[in-house]
């Protein structure tokens, strides 16, 4: 495999929704993705769309430390320095903390929930944070590297269900300063971006009555956001290198009601 030079960034998720999104516009940037998702069947897909010089497919559980170990040092063998992570992957179930019989959430949703978006976002994150330390110093912004994370405004606003979701996300968005502060000597900068309501393939999968009663919460514009304006807001926080510790809302001014 090569790269011709380009630049590689890992996007955890890529193969559906944000992750999907992301990683066309950079490949469109000139940058070489390599996708970490567990549906082989799609990886196969996303390498045949974006072609194999500009695209790569891992099987990678996120929430495995071997597996994300694994996969990382074959994208630096394969692929050279890894200059730019977008974690992407999650999962959003809604679950009260007690049913309608007053039965108790298993204990388990909420483990697996906070498994998969927290500790799966900050699994990636320390292992290619290790991969970006022995990076090059760019000359021109003296950085190694930077990640992306993905909250959502529900780490802010959480609605009735979303107890595990608005777990998760507060976590990830709790996660950035910190981390931005802990690999600062580095040269590795860390932004979160917390989205609305976005267009994804599933939502938009939903009736048209039911996108028009979500995107009535938004203030402006008054529709879903798309998958492309996420990912662009990684090309801009990939450029403007003074952006760092930052978490940006991406919502139309959105603020979640209870339900």
């Amino acid at each position: 495999m090569t790269t011709d030079n380009k630049k590689v960034a890992i996007v955890t998720g890529g193969c559906s929704g944000l992750g999907h999104a992301t990683a066309s516009v950079l490949v469109k940037q000139g940058y070489h993705v390599a996708i970490f998702d567990m549906n082989a069947d799609a990886g196969s897909d996303r390498v045949a769309e974006f072609g194999a010089a500009d695209c790569s497919f891992y099987k990678v559980d996120v929430t495995d430390d071997s597996s994300v170990e694994t996969a990382v040092d074959q994208v630096m063998k394969d692929c050279g320095e890894i200059r730019l992570c977008v974690n992407c992957a999650g999962v959003a179930p809604a679950k009260r903390i007690l049913n309608r019989d007053g039965d108790a959430m298993p204990l388990a949703n909420f483990e697996s929930v906070i498994n998969i978006n927290l500790v799966g976002t900050f699994n990636v994150s320390r292992v290619v944070a290790s991969a970006m330390a022995k990076n090059t110093v760019c000359p021109t912004s003296n950085e190694r590297g930077l990640i992306v994370n993905t909250a959502s405004v529900a780490g802010y606003e959480g609605q009735i269900g979303q107890t595990a979701y608005a777990a998760s996300k507060g976590g990830i968005i709790g996660l950035c300063l910190p981390m931005a502060r802990d690999l600062a000597a580095l040269g590795i900068r860390v932004n979160t971006i917390a989205p609305g309501i976005m267009g994804t393939p599933m939502l938009l999968a939903m009736p048209e009555n039911v996108q028009e009663a979500l995107a009535q919460n938004v203030q402006f514009p008054k529709r879903l956001g798309l998958p492309e304006e996420f990912a662009n807001l990684v090309v801009h926080m990939s450029e403007n290198t003074y952006m760092n510790g930052e978490t940006v809302r991406l919502d139309g001014a959105l603020r979640m009601p209870p339900k």
